[in-house]
């Protein structure tokens, strides 16, 4: 058996992370593989560039221009298929191909034309929208019938809305493919069902962390900053701002007594000028290690996310035994379950807070409980449900043959 993956990265952020997880693994199986990327470049031995980060950058300035996102990039489309043609893989397994660096009309058509086994894994909602990887925030469902006269068009292109027609190319080319589609969550595998998408197989595959990094770490981070005393309220995230709820966490430090510290994690220079004095900004932590060491050392971590799949941070706070209180958003709520955190309604501002109350005073999580629910996001077991999906696929498609 031989699986190629597409990326936009190899082995830099989430995804191209999961990619080299998902790699190592079947290499451990003397499985052939590789990886076929465009941007940030990579060390990875498997890792395969088909482009680089100025032909990308010019690609997004086309896409901006003339409103055509996922329809650029066919120099960088071409030499994918050429390392198709050359390595012949018997499952291609797509990740993220929305970085500008696709031409989906050319990579698709190639894919009708092979008849090549796909596995497409949706680490957003993009494949079933015309631009938009998320819509829940601007309560748009065109996705559902029929994109136009898109609400968020301006993140995408200056000038044209070409919503409309971008929506039914990507029906027409992911029709009539040989596609499993796997999704991290439940909430995004019931969306796909409701999309142009549905009479493809979907299989959950949850996204997982590496347990050996998070896991109860102790610190004297309390007493650094002078937090003996205090319950800490920790939020985490990479891109601050109303997606990710920062609003939510300003509100909070109006609403809560100086009992509680509120403490934010991977914010910048300009999210610090939207602070209040009583937030604690850390802009970035110097490893893995010492983000484990402040979700240890919190009482509950907060995640007041609006749009979400399935969020790492949520089972990096259960690893490390600090329960989760996070809006009903997304696949937030899978993570937890009622030995481990709490969910309240998205936008109850009220609730939130009442409910970080309680669990700082009543302690109805305890660590041991935390971390017995994290053992279920140890990473190799995750990646190991792909290697048995391709497996599967694999077995499936020599018995047609």
């Amino acid at each position: 058996m031989n699986i190629v993956q597409i990326n936009a990265t190899c082995g830099v952020g989430s995804t191209g992370k999961i990619c080299v997880g998902i790699s190592d693994l079947l290499t451990q199986s003397q499985t052939e593989n590789y990886i076929l990327y465009s941007s940030k470049g990579s060390g990875y031995e498997l890792g395969i560039s088909c482009s680089h980060d100025r032909y990308l950058k010019i690609q997004a300035l086309k896409s901006r221009l003339f409103g055509n996102y996922g329809f650029n990039s066919q120099t960088a489309t071409r030499k994918m298929i050429t390392e198709l043609e050359r390595i012949q893989p018997d499952i291609v397994h797509l990740h993220n191909i929305h970085g500008h660096d696709c031409h989906l009309e050319t990579l698709f058509r190639y894919f009708k034309k092979n008849q090549t086994k796909l596995i497409w894994t949706f680490h957003d909602c993009w494949a079933f929208t015309a631009y938009c990887p998320h819509f829940t925030m601007m309560k748009c469902d065109k996705w559902k019938t029929q994109c136009y006269q898109c609400v968020q068009r301006k993140e995408f292109s200056w000038f044209l809305d070409r919503s409309k027609s971008i929506f039914e190319k990507k029906k027409s080319l992911f029709s009539g493919l040989d596609l499993t589609i796997v999704t991290p969550s439940q909430w995004l595998a019931d969306l796909v069902g409701q999309s142009f998408l549905k009479d493809y197989p979907v299989q959950v595959i949850h996204n997982g962390i590496d347990l050996n990094v998070f896991q109860p770490t102790e610190s004297d981070f309390r007493g650094k900053y002078g937090l003996e005393n205090k319950k800490i309220i920790l939020g985490v995230a990479f891109g601050w701002g109303k997606r990710k709820g920062l609003d939510v966490f300003i509100d909070l430090a109006k609403r809560l007594d100086d009992t509680h510290q509120i403490v934010l994690v991977g914010t910048d220079d300009n999210v610090d000028q939207q602070l209040p004095s009583n937030i604690i900004s850390i802009h970035r932590t110097q490893n893995q290690r010492e983000l484990a060491e402040i979700y240890t050392a919190a009482d509950l971590f907060v995640n007041p996310t609006r749009e979400e799949n399935y969020p790492t941070v949520n089972m990096e706070s259960l690893a490390c035994g600090t329960p989760v209180l996070t809006f009903r958003t997304g696949g937030s709520p899978e993570i937890i379950d009622e030995t481990c955190g709490s969910v309240v309604d998205c936008d109850d501002a009220e609730a939130l807070a009442r409910e970080i109350v309680r669990i700082c005073k009543e302690k109805p999580y305890t660590q041991e409980a935390c971390v017995k629910k994290a053992q279920a996001f140890e990473q190799k077991e995750r990646f190991k449900e792909y290697i048995e999906l391709y497996a599967r696929i694999n077995a499936a498609g020599n018995q047609a043959d």
